[in-house]
């Protein structure tokens, strides 16, 4: 069937939802929810047989729904309506949830009900739960929903006819429901409203006695403090005390500015704060916040960096090179960099570079600064001599965290991961990590060139297809680690180690011989440098834009087929 996927932004639901239903033969063109009229051009030029709106943020129009069958991808339970959905089942510490696909008409959320899938609700992030069980559930009842549209003799199940509704009508949750007391507040409250709003819109707070939007935060084992004090600091985030313990907040938002890991919104107030440490890279035995904690397990290493949104700034790859070269000297076969839970990595922190030009530094000198760490930390995983490497994606990557994981030996991705190795979509950046070497080497000359175009995500099962990744593992979060374990275990305990590891030295000699690392890498950042301080500002306004979440004017037309010059209904 044609169907248009209608959504506010092409987001990792809209990916996974669109990439799911072309994988099974469905032509698929997106637009962006941005105007009635726009929705109603794109309808009338792709003439959809069905519309699915994975992410929307205002009604569809009548001219719409009332023509055609709209199926809407609602985050909550069978009767459960309102925008917040999510935020209200997290808050309230709910321990079931589910995905509802109903059928648009003139009540928002009151449709026909067409499928749904149920979940067991973990104490997570509402965008963790969005990215990872959401987008599960969501995934297996829009796809039965579609089969059963196809039938043709499937008949929706009226709000009102159903036998038990669980769900009822919310309203928005505003700040008033989210407002923190730090003075009664305990830890696991301070835990779920600050959850409940992550991603976007954060808690309405303060931190050092100044307004601001708290997201990003982990629970504390050991350290106490007056209630309400900030007791704290380690690495990008700070420490609050609650009535029975304390929480670690790593991200805040000030008045007119942009998300920021904590210590940098309030550099100075945070440099005056007493230092947390950790002892080294060894993962801690206490419940604390740990960016980058090492584990071992007989003959296999594993490197965890759980980096917000998978943004790696300078000063991150710095010490997550300085954690990798150490783990080099480790007495282990096969070293397994883990990244993070929702991401592994998505590549230079953009955040980071844009706050730069707020604070009157020079963004390009950022991004320089920034690119280059991010290739010392691939070189250091290009340059493991001794050791099996493997990247264990159990979350999405993008861009640049691509090629930094095509740097290991091999990859393995969760079967639920979208990957988008591409660069072009932030202002035609060229890209480095070493992609013109690691890429064209696994794929060959043209299937690299064409990802680079094409700017698709990559399922993990068609990453695999076209050899991107090395293995798609099935199950979730923690079955993907067992397995990944077990693989691990398997790789260590091989015969024939000795000779991989001296078949993979030789493969590196000779490809230096052939091309160095550093010639590749001069390449790439000659191209990057014309996308940082060259006359063309197409990257700084795409990351302007992309930092303040900007709405979007318009669809990318490599998304919108229907607006392809000379597009036709087949």
């Amino acid at each position: 069937m044609r169907i248009l996927l209608l959504t506010h932004a092409f987001n990792s639901l809209t990916q996974r939802l669109g990439a799911e239903l072309a994988q099974r033969g469905h032509e698929i063109s997106i637009e962006f929810d941005i105007a009635d009229s726009v929705t109603e051009e794109a309808v009338a030029l792709f003439r959809p047989q069905l519309i699915v709106a994975p992410y929307l943020r205002r009604a569809i129009p009548e001219s719409v729904w009332s023509r055609h069958v709209c199926l809407i991808v609602h985050p909550g339970i069978p009767g459960d309506r309102g925008p917040s959905a999510l935020d209200w089942a997290i808050q309230e510490g709910v321990c079931h949830w589910g995905v509802t696909v109903l059928q648009a008409e003139a009540e928002m959320d009151a449709g026909p009900i067409w499928a749904s899938a149920n979940f067991p609700l973990p104490l997570a992030k509402k965008s963790s739960v969005y990215r990872n069980q959401v987008t599960q559930a969501a995934t297996a009842a829009l796809l039965q929903a579609v089969q059963r549209f196809e039938s043709g003799d499937f008949l929706a199940q009226a709000l009102a006819s159903l036998a038990e509704v669980q769900g009822r009508l919310r309203p928005l949750m505003k700040q008033a429901q989210r407002q923190l007391d730090w003075q009664r507040d305990d830890s696991a409250t301070v835990l779920r409203k600050i959850h409940a709003a992550d991603g976007f819109p954060g808690v309405a707070d303060s931190l050092f006695e100044q307004p601001c939007h708290l997201f990003d935060a982990w629970p504390e084992g050991l350290l106490r403090g007056e209630p309400g004090a900030v007791i704290a600091r380690r690495e990008t985030a700070v420490l609050r005390a609650t009535v029975d313990g304390a929480v670690w907040i790593g991200h805040v938002k000030r008045p007119d500015g942009i998300k920021l890991p904590a210590a940098l919104a309030f550099g100075s107030e945070a440099a005056a704060l007493p230092q947390a440490p950790l002892d080294g890279w060894w993962r801690s035995a206490a419940t604390t916040w740990q960016d980058i904690a090492y584990e071992e397990d007989a003959a296999v290493g594993w490197l965890h960096f759980e980096f917000y949104n998978g943004a790696m700034s300078s000063a991150q790859c710095q010490r997550l090179q300085a954690a990798l070269a150490w783990a080099k000297q480790r007495p282990v076969r096969v070293l397994v960099l883990m990244g993070g839970r929702d991401f592994w990595s998505n590549g230079i922190h953009l955040n980071v570079i844009e706050a730069a030009s707020l604070n009157g530094a020079s963004a390009a000198d950022e991004s320089w600064r920034n690119i280059n760490a991010m290739n010392d930390l691939t070189l250091e995983l290009l340059s493991t001599p001794n050791q099996i490497t493997v990247a264990a994606l159990s979350g999405n990557s993008g861009a640049g965290g691509c090629f930094l994981a095509r740097a290991a030996d091999q990859v393995w991705a969760r079967e639920a991961v979208l990957l988008n190795p591409h660069y072009k979509n932030m202002g035609n950046l060229y890209g480095s990590e070493y992609w013109t070497y690691s890429l064209p080497r696994r794929l060959g000359e043209d299937a690299a060139k064409s990802i680079m175009r094409e700017r698709q995500p990559l399922t993990a099962q068609r990453a695999l297809a076209i050899a991107f990744t090395d293995a798609c593992v099935p199950g979730d979060g923690p079955a993907f680690r067992r397995e990944v374990a077990r693989r691990a275990a398997q790789l260590a305990e091989q015969a024939d180690w000795n000779d991989r590891i001296a078949a993979k030295r030789e493969r590196r000699e000779r490809d230096e011989a052939a091309k160095p690392l550093a010639a590749y890498r001069a390449e790439e950042l000659a191209q990057m440098r014309r996308n940082f301080y060259g006359f063309d500002p197409s990257y700084h306004v795409a990351r302007h834009h992309f930092v303040h979440k900007s709405p979007a004017s318009w669809t990318p037309r490599h998304l919108a087929r229907h607006r392809e010059l000379g597009w036709v209904v087949p």
